[in-house]
């Protein structure tokens, strides 16, 4: 009996990245299943952005390829690649902190918004049905992300740790099938780190998402991944499943930097 195989949600190839002399990535093979949590982990200065950063298009990799749901994607702008439905948190907070929770959030949906300049101005027809559209997408965000009770303050008023929900909520509103999340729990305290945790096992389980994950908080990496990925100087040491690369000894060594 023949068993067929699932293609990967994202496969990348043999990706090298070279800044001037300096490789920052070499010869880096991994793939994505379909709704898994995958995390991407290593020291500081391993290389884990630069990853992120050819994934999302901004920076093509000097060598190698990336697929997306079979497609590739390794030359493409950003923005095409977030209209492929690939959206991404990042590990300094880059949100409008002049603006609302609310419109920081329908920014997210900029992607969905084709009525046009002058239908837009006079908010009629098309305009106003994609703009009710767009507010019913993320008033349920709102509700996900238990933030009721800030969506019309300013976020640079907010605590650091509601911040990142919104963050979050603005890459979800882009209704992504890959969520790529750069250090989402860094600089949270033990119960914001707990509850965005929850959030993306929630996001993962309800709604079925992918999800490639970058932290450094390894008790949050070991509880939610599924498979995890060690990187070092750009390369690969090992990949596995948690309980596996937890004792590996290259990956201790890579950690604690432990003598031969």
């Amino acid at each position: 009996m023949a068993f067929v195989t699932e293609p990967p949600k994202m496969a990348v190839q043999e990706i090298s990245m070279l800044f001037g002399g300096v490789s920052a990535i070499t010869d880096l093979s991994f793939e994505l299943q379909e709704g898994e949590i995958f995390a991407l982990i290593g020291p500081n200065g391993a290389g884990k952005s630069t990853v992120f950063n050819c994934i999302n298009g901004i920076y093509k990799p000097t060598r190698g390829n990336i697929f997306f749901e079979g497609g590739e994607i390794t030359n493409l702008r950003p923005h095409r690649i977030a209209r492929k439905g690939i959206a991404r948190t990042f590990q300094n907070i880059a949100l409008f902190r002049n603006m609302t929770v609310l419109d920081n959030l329908l920014l997210g949906r900029n992607l969905y918004l084709n009525a046009g300049v002058i239908r837009g101005g006079l908010f009629l027809g098309k305009a106003l049905r994609e703009e009710l559209t767009n507010r019913e997408v993320v008033e349920k965000i709102i509700d996900f992300l238990e933030i009721e009770n800030v969506r019309r303050k300013l976020v640079g008023s907010l605590p650091f740790g509601i911040q990142r929900r919104v963050e979050l909520g603005r890459a979800l509103a882009m209704d992504p099938k890959l969520l790529l999340l750069d250090e989402p729990v860094s600089g949270m305290n033990v119960e914001e780190t707990e509850d965005m945790a929850r959030f993306i096992l929630d996001i993962n389980e309800e709604f079925g998402m992918t999800i490639l994950l970058v932290e450094h908080d390894m008790g949050v990496v070991m509880d939610i991944s599924d498979r995890i990925l060690v990187i070092n100087f750009g390369e690969k040491i090992t990949e596995g499943k948690p309980e596996a690369v937890a004792k590996n000894p290259l990956v201790i060594k890579a950690y604690l930097g432990e003598g031969e």
